[in-house]
């Protein structure tokens, strides 16, 4: 059995004081907004409490799928990366950006930089790409018969904008990618910031080329679809070759509980095979009321899609995976 925890939008703070020339940009906007706001209600308490919970259900590994900060300030990503070592080993953490971590031109390529390590593939040159490269995406890790693959939909959007974008080349690559994977046998999970199902925000926060995912995924499939950006918890599917495939979401891993959003929470999936067809329990764990502790929230089944190729013996498949 293989546990896999999912935690988004950390939204890490406080903020720190950023220099006046930094906010002559859209980073004003957001900077009111985290002083109006966030400031109150995304704290550091409980996303400590969170991760301490996470870290005690010993996953083998851990998905955060963006918006580690909030509006890329180059002290905050560098604060990032030193949450991400309190976290995990890059070995043991996979990141996938978010809008905010790519606020504003360039931001995105000092965050690439700073947490190359945690969001490329396995025995990858963690040499820092060159500016407007975009080829470090879709990475992929394989962790016994389980393959992660991160896929980019950071952009600088405009303001009031928070859209994201897959482009053209990438979703090439992620065919490929999830084609391959699929041949072997592994059980693929792709982790995305924007979710990619139809009217899944509003639409100045949407995932722009949308369609594109959902047409790789329609052709060549996925197990498991992991996604933050809405803060809220979401549960939905997108059309597979064999079948409906997963796309859940989960609410942000600072949120307070009480508001208008759901406390701070992870999903933790335990995935193994099961009379040779692969098998998904998810555990949604946070907070409910504020002064109680990290509590189990949900249990559930997640009903994966069985492609032709999970019901071959491992001397039929193309290549022959290792077990978990």
């Amino acid at each position: 059995m293989f546990k896999l925890a999912h935690l988004s939008d950390p939204h890490l703070g406080p903020l720190p004081d950023p220099k006046l020339i930094q906010l002559f940009s859209k980073r004003i906007l957001g900077y009111l907004n985290w002083r109006r706001n966030r400031s109150g209600s995304m704290t550091a308490s409980y996303l400590e409490q969170l991760v301490e919970d996470m870290q005690a259900q010993a996953p083998d590994h851990i998905a955060v799928t963006g918006d580690l900060v909030n509006i890329a300030l180059p002290l905050e990503i560098i604060g990032a990366r030193n949450w991400l070592e309190d976290v995990g080993e890059p070995h043991d953490v996979s990141v996938v950006p978010g809008n905010h971590d790519a606020y504003v031109p360039g931001a995105l390529r000092r965050a690439r930089a700073a947490w190359l390590p945690y969001m490329c593939g396995d025995d990858a040159d963690t040499t820092p790409p060159a500016p407007g490269s975009d080829a470090v995406f879709p990475y992929v890790r394989r962790r016994g018969d389980l393959a992660i693959v991160g896929v980019s939909t950071a952009r600088a959007s405009g303001p009031w904008f928070a859209t994201g974008r897959v482009g053209i080349k990438q979703t090439r690559r992620l065919r490929k990618i999830l084609e391959d994977l699929g041949k072997e046998g592994l059980f693929r999970v792709v982790m995305i910031h924007h979710p990619p199902f139809h009217n899944a925000t509003h639409w100045h926060k949407r995932l722009s080329d949308a369609s594109r995912v959902r047409t790789v995924i329609k052709r060549v499939g996925a197990e498991l679809i992991l996604h933050g950006h809405t803060h809220i918890v979401s549960r939905s599917s997108i059309d597979g070759p064999d079948g409906s495939v997963p796309v859940i979401g989960v609410p942000s891993a600072s949120n307070a509980p009480g508001g208008k959003k759901p406390g701070a929470r992870y999903n933790l999936f335990s995935i193994f095979k099961e009379n040779g067809r692969w098998s998904c329990q998810m555990e949604e764990r946070g907070f409910t009321e504020k002064g109680l502790p990290v509590s189990s929230i949900v249990t559930d089944k997640i009903e994966i899609p069985a492609s032709q190729d999970q019901h071959k013996t491992p001397e039929t498949r193309s290549v022959h995976a290792p077990s978990v």
